[in-house]
């Protein structure tokens, strides 16, 4: 019997916070993945590249800087986030890892001059802003969520002292 869980496919149970907080990581990835290949979404969706190092000028939302590899990065992040999202200890990887994936590539973005070669993602001062905030959560709500769960036995109950 499955308790106060979310059931998906396949009888896929969600039963911890950190499982449900890398699922909802997942969709949203997903969706900004989506997103980022809709014209009137993504602004000068035209002008898109595949990648490089030339000034983002698709911009998601008319903000964040896009291009065709920035896209599928967060479709395969979303398809990680609901893989991983299967089990507690992959749930928690996922998070913690992936949030330090986006503070490596927010040191990046601070140390690169966003106009110069080495901006092939491409990102600009929006993006930096948002992998902080995005480094910070999933590894926060990955430690606390990590550390809550494991104080519990598979039962549910405390361990014994």
């Amino acid at each position: 019997m499955v308790n106060s869980s979310t059931t998906g496919r396949r009888g896929l149970a969600i039963n911890t916070p950190v499982q449900m907080t890398a699922f909802v990581f997942g969709v949203v990835f997903l969706l900004v993945g989506i997103a980022g290949f809709i014209p009137g979404i993504t602004t000068d969706y035209g002008d898109m590249s595949s990648a490089g190092h030339h000034p983002p000028s698709a911009l998601l939302l008319g903000i964040f800087a896009v291009s065709v590899l920035h896209n599928i990065v967060h479709l395969l992040f979303g398809i990680a986030g609901l893989a991983l999202a299967r089990s507690f200890n992959t749930a928690r990887i996922y998070l913690i890892g992936g949030g330090a994936v986006y503070a490596v590539l927010w040191l990046y973005g601070l140390v690169i001059n966003l106009n110069s070669a080495a901006n092939f993602v491409p990102l600009n001062t929006a993006d930096n802003w948002l992998h902080l905030v995005l480094a910070v959560a999933m590894i926060g709500l990955g430690v606390v969520f990590g550390r809550k769960a494991a104080t519990t036995t598979e039962t549910g109950t405390p361990p014994s002292v």
